[in-house]
């Protein structure tokens, strides 16, 4: 018999039934491995890993047709020389963390134009100081890097709070969902930061998005911009945008994502001035919404596999996502 190997620690005991009748249904066998450690030796018994494995067994598992990776970021998957032979099959479950993604991006962003962490330190230290002013997200102009399924639940969520101008920027020109107002290339960025109050990212790491918000780029923004980060740390320039906002040049930054992770002792980013840094917790397994949604598109995908038709959440190797 067929047989797939699950290689994560999130499932719960209803994820695993639902794998398991959807894999039943279509003639495969099903072995689960919640530490992530598949025997030694047996890495080739299987035609389709689905979880987060090893560089190790990926290659080991001779085997193998289709690799579907849980999480939604594969820059480090996509050497061919990572797998058995060029032509296995590499998904990831990208389409399940723009709830909870965009959610996050929401959260710091009020928390930044509604001075949470100032209103905290006063508190802590038995002040009470009301008025400060304020920013809303109604009537803001955002700017969106990255347009897939995290951006574009972002961009519903600020546009449905009243946001006046909603901007995607992306790889290619091509039509977007309805909740971006406009819609650019990589190559007219330049043009819309000096304009950008609210400018967001969630990019994957491909050799266009690596640095591209570079020190040129951060003394384009506008003093009251905000940045918020949500993508990979590989593409700010991280020591430019420190500088920027202890001189104050940007209002403010929100960092899911960084280099390294985590930050060194003594790394600046620690103790920088307007800054709200969190442990890359925007996507994760954390909320069990995002993994019942992952192990639904595993299943589907899975129907897909069977019958022969593409999968819906298959990674070109070759650009990165």
């Amino acid at each position: 018999m067929r047989k797939i190997a699950v290689v994560d620690d999130f499932l719960t005991p209803a994820h695993c039934d639902t794998i398991r009748a959807a894999a039943a249904e279509l003639g495969f066998a099903v072995d689960f491995y919640p530490d992530r450690l598949l025997p030694a030796g047996h890495e080739g018994d299987y035609e389709i890993l689905f979880g987060r494995c090893s560089h190790e067994t990926l290659k080991s598992a001779k085997n193998l047709k289709w690799y579907c990776c849980s999480f939604a970021g594969v820059d480090d998957l996509l050497r061919d020389e990572l797998y058995p032979n060029p032509n296995v099959v590499l998904t990831n479950s990208s389409g399940a963390y723009g709830i909870t993604i965009s959610e996050h991006v929401i959260m710091v962003l009020l928390m930044m134009m509604r001075r949470m962490p100032e209103f905290e330190e006063l508190v802590r230290q038995q002040q009470w100081q009301r008025e400060m002013p304020m920013r809303s997200i109604r009537g803001c102009s955002v700017t969106m890097l990255g347009t897939g399924d995290i951006g574009t639940n972002i961009a519903r969520r600020v546009k449905g709070m009243g946001a006046k101008t909603v901007r995607g920027v992306r790889r290619t020109q091509k039509p977007a969902d309805p909740a971006f107002d406009e819609i650019y290339t990589f190559e007219h960025l330049d043009e819309l930061l000096p304009s950008a109050e609210v400018l967001i990212m969630a990019m994957p790491s491909t050799p266009d998005t690596i640095g591209i918000l570079s020190r040129e780029r951060i003394a384009l923004l506008p003093k009251d911009a905000l940045v918020i980060n949500v993508g990979r740390g590989t593409a700010v320039d991280q020591d430019a945008l420190i500088e920027a906002l202890e001189e104050e040049r940007i209002a403010g930054a929100a960092l899911d994502v960084m280099v390294p992770e985590p930050p060194e002792k003594d790394h600046p980013l620690w103790h920088t001035k307007n800054l709200l840094l969190t442990p890359h917790t925007s996507g994760n397994m954390s909320l069990g919404l995002t993994c019942d949604l992952i192990v639904e598109e595993f299943c589907a995908d899975l129907r897909s596999y069977a019958a022969g038709l593409p999968l819906k959440h298959l990674v070109d190797r070759s650009r990165g996502y």
